[in-house]
């Protein structure tokens, strides 16, 4: 009988024993499933990360399934406290991809518009011939050239200041038609070529810029007329500031000068006659 006693005790050992280790078993693969469970929470965040990146590859994430003999595993919470299921994981891993592939491509129709834009406003600012657009409204510009130039004539020429000591006295009030082929407006210039040499001794001479003294219909209202108002250039030695001479010598207006400078194209507008 205590042979028997003894083999009931040892056997009664085993079985608390082999509970003992099969409890520590189950907790084991419980601590295994969690940390697999971490591992893919992981993989899943690296694959949004991804999706963010590629954007426009549609590409399915998919958690691993639990064992069908393991009991059910509490799921490892998130960084903010939530507790989502695989297959919310797998959602929002899908949600997140959509979402950053939707606003992807929000942002290249919305590039597209900018550039359509872009290509509108520079159809729209194409140069036309001899116009310029200032402050929404075209006016005319440039539309001769000093190689090819319009020739008006003289109307009208009046001397409008009075004889003074200075050499510089005189201006002059010049009227030109133009038979409205050079359209303007108040404050613009225009260019005079005379017919030279000038210091340079070029021949004709450097294109010289007036501004325009009447307003656009011209003097006259007629539109086909320009007005000038030119200080006539003339620079004496001994009687003021005189650097370059280009007259002929002894001047016969200044004898005793040693340098007579006569403005070019000032000298050419005030001694045009009507």
């Amino acid at each position: 009988s205590r042979v028997v006693a003894q083999n009931s005790r040892v056997r009664l050992l085993h079985r608390i024993l082999f509970a003992f280790s099969r409890a520590d078993q189950t907790k084991m693969s419980a601590t295994c499933e969690g940390s697999a469970s971490v591992k893919l929470a992981v993989a899943a965040g690296s694959a949004i990360a991804m999706g963010l990146c590629a954007a426009s590859s549609q590409q399915a994430f998919v958690s691993a399934a639990a064992p069908a003999s393991q009991a059910p595993v509490t799921p490892m919470r998130t960084l903010r406290g939530s507790a989502p299921s695989s297959g919310s994981s797998s959602g929002s891993t899908f949600a997140a991809a959509a979402a950053v592939s939707a606003a992807l491509s929000i942002g290249a129709a919305a590039g597209s518009v900018q550039r359509g834009k872009a290509v509108g406003r520079r159809a729209t600012a194409v140069k036309k011939k001899g116009v310029r657009v200032v402050e929404g409204k075209e006016i005319p510009w440039n539309l001769f050239s000093p190689k090819a130039p319009y020739q008006g004539k003289c109307i009208t020429k009046e001397t409008v200041t009075g004889k003074t000591s200075l050499p510089n006295w005189e201006t002059c009030h010049v009227v030109m038609d133009h038979g409205g082929k050079v359209p303007y407006v108040e404050g613009q210039s225009i260019g005079i070529i005379a017919p030279g040499p000038d210091k340079k001794g070029e021949t004709p001479a450097k294109i010289r810029l007036y501004s325009i003294a009447s307003s656009a219909p011209g003097d006259d209202e007629t539109g086909k007329t320009v007005s000038l108002i030119v200080k006539r250039v003339l620079e004496v030695e001994g009687m003021g500031w005189c650097e370059h001479s280009n007259v002929e010598l002894p001047d016969p207006e200044f004898p005793d000068a040693k340098k007579v400078y006569r403005g070019v194209c000032s000298s050419h507008i005030c001694d045009l006659k009507a």
